[in-house]
């Protein structure tokens, strides 16, 4: 049996090198995550005052709210920094984001084959680009999903929310339409490596819809219906561009 820390003759990496290899990229990703994290932690007053937007917008709306009486409240001393520590947190995995994909491409890459490394640099250009776009959609989706929550279905109750459960919403709200926006990557991935066919894809456009609504109303962590729309909405849109796609690359 052959050593699997010696060198292979065929040039490629042994799983000693490949597990030396991804340490590497990990600590580099981890690094980064961290450095990002303590500058986002150097403005995370300024960006808590900037997310807390939407909901001054909404509570302005609600007649009980006078003065700052409906302001974000916290009930315990170390709330405070701990809602800057995950303002830190979120905001340095996304800040790094492109360096952490920098990181898996350069690990991913002696593995794939020459017409595979082609779409390396596309692929995590376009995870990148379409999760900061998520981010912004769901940014834009927020104030309307809280109108909802607090105004149209308040039923006229005095609100009190905690700030660390409010930016909680906020970040996994961004982190879920990261996430979803992530779609087309993986549709147009599978249909790269051979798993799922254009045809497949246009004869389950039916239930791909009815997927994608139940997919959104799960992973919305808001539960509103215009939460549900914009998400499931794009997705849709993502899926028949993926077939677009899927037919332009078997050319």
């Amino acid at each position: 049996m052959t050593d699997p820390t010696l060198a292979a003759d065929d040039g490629r990496m042994t799983l000693v090198e490949h597990l030396t290899e991804l340490r590497r990229r990990l600590m580099i990703s981890v690094a980064a995550i961290g450095f990002c994290s303590i500058v986002v932690f150097v403005f995370s007053s300024d960006i808590v005052h900037f997310l807390e937007g939407p909901y001054d917008k909404v509570i302005g709306r609600i007649d009980t709210c006078a003065g700052n009486a409906c302001d974000l409240s916290v009930i315990d001393p170390l709330a405070p920094f701990m809602v800057k520590i995950k303002i830190a947190t979120y905001g340095g995995i996304v800040l790094a984001l492109p360096i952490v994909m920098f990181q898996l491409w350069r690990f991913v890459t002696p593995g794939l084959h020459s017409h595979e490394k082609r779409y390396a640099i596309p692929f995590l250009l376009s995870a990148v680009v379409l999760f900061l776009a998520g981010g912004v959609i769901a940014w834009f989706t927020l104030e309307k999903a809280l109108g909802f929550l607090l105004v149209d279905v308040g039923g006229g109750l005095q609100p009190n929310i905690v700030a660390d459960k409010y930016l909680n919403l906020v970040m996994f709200m961004f982190l879920a339409f990261g996430a979803a926006f992530e779609f087309p990557v993986l549709l147009v991935f599978m249909l790269l490596v051979g798993a799922i066919t254009t045809g497949q894809l246009r004869r389950a456009r039916r239930h791909a819809a009815v997927g994608i609504v139940i997919v959104a109303a799960v992973i919305t962590p808001s539960q509103d219906p215009y939460s549900l729309f914009f998400m499931a909405g794009p997705m849709y849109l993502f899926y028949e561009m993926s077939i677009l796609i899927g037919r332009v690359m078997k050319r």
